[in-house]
């Protein structure tokens, strides 16, 4: 029991630490690259606020879904992983990574129409395209848990009526 406690503590201080790396990049490292990029491009500087304007929208699912993984550890600690709140949990985790997807391809569809032959953004492209894999592969990764938890919801519960 301590064991499992133990690893889930760790995960919860991992999850604890992204999000306030995450959150420091956003109110300090943000604005700064923005204000920069600005002095750097002054064809470009009135995209800055609309770059933090996409960048600070894009945070909002992911906080929403480091929130909700941050739930489903503690509905692990308290014996309720085989719960409805636990796929719930895995079903907004998945949600908020579709949205974050959307969100970048809409960026990137921005992108290209505001950048269309001005300059190179093929970096940003790439960097983006890569986001929305990752973004995929944690919503495939919550769709499969979420079903696979489901279906052991619905096999406990027959199991407890059949005894």
């Amino acid at each position: 029991m301590k064991r499992k406690q133990g690893s889930t503590i760790f995960l919860k201080v991992v999850l604890f630490l992204i999000g306030i790396t995450v959150l420091a990049l956003c109110i300090f490292w943000l604005p700064g690259i923005a204000s920069r990029d600005a002095e750097a491009n002054p064809k470009t500087a009135y995209l800055q606020y609309p770059f933090l304007v996409c960048a600070y929208v894009l945070s909002i699912p992911f906080f929403g879904a480091l929130y909700q993984a941050f739930k489903l550890l503690t509905y692990i600690d308290r014996n309720k992983a085989f719960s409805e709140l636990s796929v719930r949990a895995l079903r907004y985790i998945k949600y908020c990574a579709i949205t974050i997807s959307i969100l970048i391809v809409g960026e990137i569809i921005i992108s290209i129409v505001i950048f269309y032959r001005s300059e190179d953004i093929t970096g940003i492209i790439m960097l983006a395209l890569i986001s929305i894999f990752a973004s995929s592969v944690i919503a495939t990764f919550a769709a499969v848990l979420q079903k696979l938890l489901k279906e052991a919801i619905n096999i406990k519960s027959e199991n407890e009526l059949t005894v």
